[in-house]
């Protein structure tokens, strides 16, 4: 992987641009599903103004944020970050979201876990990255599982969505399972 630490197969991680994919970013918080699938807060439309403050406000020392863009076309497809909670532990929290919905499902997130997770475990030199996932998300769930996430606890019945309760999933994956996948695809 020599040159290659934020190539996947499918997509490359890059520097945000926030002039230039605020607008793209604001289309994307319209879409009350995309929104209800990352966030535990009420759906609420933001605008492209939100996210560039929002970005140059996160914008911290232990929090690593990059934009997905597809490497056939370099279109922008969504976002991942790495927010270590604690250094001393070698301990990483991980988000990740596709925007449009025609880009959803097609592997796209799956190859970015794939890359972030390269990049935390052999650039951060973490031990441990860990993620939270909605239960109505099960294709999260499957794409988080086909990068080496366990589940490794969850909160019954924490969020209402359209009149029913749901859990949020806990998932992890350690540094020497990474290793052990990676070793098996090589």
């Amino acid at each position: 992987m020599k040159g290659r630490l934020f190539t996947g197969e499918l997509v490359r991680l890059a520097a945000p641009n926030p002039e230039a994919d605020a607008e793209s970013v604001a289309r994307w918080l319209q879409d009350s599903e995309y929104v209800r699938l990352m966030d535990i807060r009420p759906a609420q439309p933001r605008l492209a103004k939100t996210f560039k403050e929002r970005l140059n406000e996160d914008l911290k020392d232990t929090l690593f944020f990059f934009h997905i863009r597809a490497l056939a076309d370099d279109r922008l497809l969504g976002s991942i970050d790495i927010d270590i909670d604690h250094w001393s532990h070698g301990e990483g929290w991980v988000g990740i979201d596709i925007g449009e919905r025609e880009n959803w499902g097609k592997g796209y997130g799956t190859d970015a876990m794939r890359v972030i997770l390269r990049y935390a475990f052999t650039e951060l030199n973490l031990h441990r990255v860990a993620l939270n996932v909605f239960e109505y998300n099960p294709r999260a769930v499957r794409s988080y599982e086909k990068s080496g996430f366990v589940v490794e606890g969850r909160v019954r019945q924490f969020l209402e969505r359209d009149g029913r309760r749901w859990d949020v999933i806990y998932m992890g994956i350690l540094r020497e399972e990474w290793e052990r996948i990676v070793k098996c695809e090589a």
